[in-house]
């Protein structure tokens, strides 16, 4: 059974994120923790729970039963966010959480795919009932696209040769297990390779595959239109692609727009910079926490405040 997981920056997250009475939202909601934390702190606190992981929503739901009504779940990545709250009835949120790690049950369930310490299918899909696999993808995927994808989305170094040798083994029909795709970067890298580079190709490979890097860009576009006055957004990122994606996005550079039409939020539209950066420097775990929950060394947490006009 899987480690129970621990909410990572669980106290920075809640100095920043609680704001009063309202409507918060948990976009990644994973197991909950953070959701759980919120509630018993912010009295006047209501939750709107999404996640794109059926077993994921599963086992939150069960977590925050004791919440009552003033917690609802739904199944939706986020570009689907929009038209949950224009279904809930459209209200403004008063606080927004996303957190981009995995949960310790995702990383330790072989059969997803997510970690590369133990051997199952090679899935890594967030929501398994969408979408083709990782093994699917890079059966049909050419050098030049793996290697943008390992460059984009895990800093990986020596991308274009690790591509070339990944492609090679897909085309073949030997990159199907968790097992095959470490062994292959360690041919590549001519022996054992160190864990941090088996991490970085999962996690690049895992972003690709659910498409997480457009499904934030979507995220980013609809945020300050759905946020009150006043309202603050908190997010934790794991990789420094995402980090600077929305460290440029709420600090009022352009982003690049989602190809998908989203449904509008009612109101009106956000003028330009509509955020006050609450943290000028990035907050990182402790030594304490990242001694007690190694996982959490990479978390980078920034949080913002929408402007009152």
């Amino acid at each position: 059974m899987s480690a129970r997981h621990e909410p990572v920056l669980l106290a920075e997250v809640l100095s920043f994120l609680r704001n009063g009475p309202g409507l918060y939202l948990d976009a990644t909601l994973g197991d909950g923790g953070h959701a759980e934390a919120l509630l018993a702190a912010e009295p006047g606190a209501r939750l709107l729970g999404c996640d794109r992981d059926p077993a994921a929503l599963a086992f939150a739901r069960g977590r925050l039963t004791g919440f009552g009504d003033r917690v609802a779940v739904a199944h939706a990545t986020f570009r689907e966010v929009p038209a949950v709250l224009i279904e809930a009835g459209g209200e403004k949120l008063t606080g927004a959480l996303f957190d981009l790690g995995l949960s310790s049950r995702q990383i330790d369930d072989p059969s997803r795919g997510m970690g590369f310490m133990t051997a199952g299918p090679l899935d890594l899909r967030m929501d398994p009932s969408r979408g083709r696999t990782a093994a699917e993808r890079l059966a049909g995927a050419g050098e030049e696209e793996l290697a943008a994808v390992l460059r984009e989305h895990g800093d990986v170094t020596g991308a274009a040769r690790l591509a070339r040798a990944l492609a090679a083994e897909a085309s073949h029909g030997r990159l199907r297990t968790t097992a095959q795709l470490r062994e292959a970067i360690d041919r590549a890298h001519g022996g054992r390779a160190h864990p941090r580079r088996h991490a970085q190709v999962f996690q690049a490979l895992r972003i690709w595959v659910n498409d997480e890097a457009a499904d934030l860009e979507a995220a980013l576009q609809w945020l300050p239109g759905a946020l009150r006055p006043g309202g603050v957004v908190v997010t934790i990122a794991f990789h420094g692609g995402e980090d600077r994606r929305i460290k440029q996005a709420l600090r009022g550079a352009r982003v690049m727009r989602p190809a998908r039409r989203l449904p509008e939020i009612p109101g009106e539209r956000p003028s330009e910079g509509p955020w006050e950066e609450l943290t000028r420097r990035v907050v990182t775990p402790s030594p304490a926490e990242t001694a007690r929950n190694p996982r959490a060394r990479s978390a980078r947490l920034r949080a913002f405040r929408r402007k009152q006009s």
